[in-house]
Parts: structure tokens; sequence; C-alpha cells
């Protein structure tokens, strides 16, 4: 696999309109050179062990402003816990309620048909399907 390098940091950042900061350049190589699904702790630690002087809320304002120009989205895997997923594209998970990790399911594993009836005045923006697992009580 090619690594995920500043100058393609930094294409990405231009093309989703946000400003290029060095801390933005570290946070988006951490998330994007490989599908992940980090929480905005483990993204804090990811980062600060290429660039230490990069701040806790300076992660967390980047992936509010990543997340709203769709750079990534929130999975809300329990009420006290939400992963960041690099892949945007439509696709669903698995969440291992054990072990807290998350993957993504292959298409081919899972499948949605259609769509219900939505309230009047609404349209249909996404569908998250999050598939809890754990371990069997022996």
């Amino acid at each position: 696999m090619n690594e995920y390098t500043s100058a393609d940091a930094i294409a990405c950042l231009r093309s989703a309109g946000v400003p290029v900061t060095h801390q933005r350049i570290e946070i988006a190589r951490a998330l994007f050179s490989a599908p992940v699904h980090l929480s905005a702790d483990q993204l804090w630690a990811k980062v600060r062990e290429q660039a230490p002087d990069v701040s806790r809320a300076t992660v967390y304002n980047t992936l509010r402003l990543f997340s709203d120009k769709g750079l990534v989205r929130e999975l809300f895997v329990d009420p006290a816990r939400v992963v960041f997923d690099s892949t945007t594209r439509p696709h669903f998970h698995l969440y291992n309620m054990d072990t807290g990790e998350v993957r993504d399911l292959a298409d081919d594993e899972l499948q949605v048909v259609g769509v219900p009836r939505l309230p009047a005045g609404t349209v249909l923006q996404e569908v998250d399907v999050i598939v809890r697992v754990r371990k069997r009580p022996d």
C-alpha cells in the first residue's frame, strides 16, 4: 500500500474546502492512511506519535470540522462511545461490545431491502446499521 503523504492530506483538505494547517495535515494522515474507526482520544494518541504538539482540543475541533465537511462519519456505537469512520461511502458495521472493536462489514455480509415510509416533509439522509455482538455466555 502506498503511504498517505502530507501532499495527499493537503489535496484532500483543499478539495473539501478545509483550511490547511500542520495539525490538520497530521490528523488527516492518521485518519486516511488506512480505513479506521477511532475515538477522538485514540486519534489524539496516534497523532501525537508524529506531532506531539497537537492538543486534544484541536483533535476534537478538527473531527467536528471533518465531519461537517463529509470527510469522516460519526458512529454512535453505544451511548458512551463515538468513533469516527474514515470510510464515508454507505456501508455497515460490526461492533464487538466486549473488545470495543468496530469493523466494516463486507457488502455481501448484510443487505437492507427497502426503506421505511417516511413522515411527510422528510427525506432519507442515510441508513446506519451497526450489528452489535458479544461473547456467548458459557
